[in-house]
């Protein structure tokens, strides 16, 4: 090819010296569980050469949606492979609180299917070309943050679980000693859901444990303070939810550093 213009031979130039600007990868995986059809949402940033720990992320009770699939993208953005698992299959969502609590009970109700769908996203995420097998964390919102803590009280093989405004009562107890994964826990002091004598409960069970636990209460912060839509959604059901975008940040920038220590980032 014969350049003889020196405006053509600058753009070529300019062009072939630019950096190639990273990409969110995203896609949409189906798996299955017991004859079941799940459906989760991969998150990573081809920024980042190479094999990276990932994290599971674990839905409200409202299922697999928007909230989810963004927290994954977040996650990519900052370095990890990042799945957003369906616990409830197929896609299963609900719109109104009546019809999430059935969908949670049900799922929480079965501990060898809630640990089975875990597991198998689990396995979902290890067999990417992204991740590091034995790197993985898992947090979880609400009922995910719930979902989360039993994996941990199972003895499950993670590096680490958080858990943002999730309950913290259990009929699963967890073996002294049992409990692997550091945990870092994030509850509001304004969380009618998730009551003072529940939180001194499970910080009595977790030392008990001998579990390597981080609890973090924000004061003014209700349930749900994670997510934007909770003002939304507390003024069209009634319910005593509410975003905190303080607590949501500072909750956020104290994750990262979290992931930051326990995979040596």
């Amino acid at each position: 090819m014969k350049i003889t213009s020196p405006l053509a031979l600058a753009l070529l130039l300019a062009i072939a010296s630019t950096p190639a600007v990273s990409e969110l990868q995203t896609s949409t995986i189906e798996y299955t569980v017991n004859d079941s059809v799940f459906s989760g949402y991969l998150a990573y940033d081809d920024d980042f050469k190479g094999e990276r720990p990932g994290v599971l992320v674990v839905h409200e009770w409202w299922g697999h949606n928007e909230f989810a699939r963004s927290e994954a993208e977040k996650l990519a953005s900052a370095g990890y492979t990042a799945f957003a698992l369906d616990m409830y299959g197929s896609g299963k969502q609900a719109s109104h609180p009546e019809d999430a609590q059935k969908l949670m009970q049900a799922t929480m109700g079965d501990k060898q299917a809630m640990e089975d769908r875990f597991r198998a996203a689990m396995k979902v995420l290890q067999d990417q070309n992204t991740v590091d097998a034995s790197r993985i964390a898992a947090q979880g919102y609400c009922f995910g943050g719930a979902v989360v803590l039993n994996m941990a009280r199972m003895g499950l093989d993670l590096d680490g679980v958080v858990s943002f405004h999730g309950s913290l009562g259990s009929d699963i107890s967890p073996e002294q000693g049992g409990v692997s994964p550091r945990l870092l826990v994030y509850t509001g002091g304004s969380d009618e859901f998730v009551p003072v004598d529940q939180v001194t409960g499970f910080v009595g069970e977790m030392m008990n444990a001998e579990a390597d636990l981080t609890l973090v209460s924000f004061p003014d912060a209700k349930h749900s303070f994670m997510s934007p839509a909770a003002d939304e959604i507390a003024e069209k059901f009634g319910m005593p939810i509410a975003y905190n975008e303080e607590a949501a940040s500072r909750a956020w920038e104290r994750t990262l550093r979290f992931y930051g220590e326990i995979f040596n980032r």
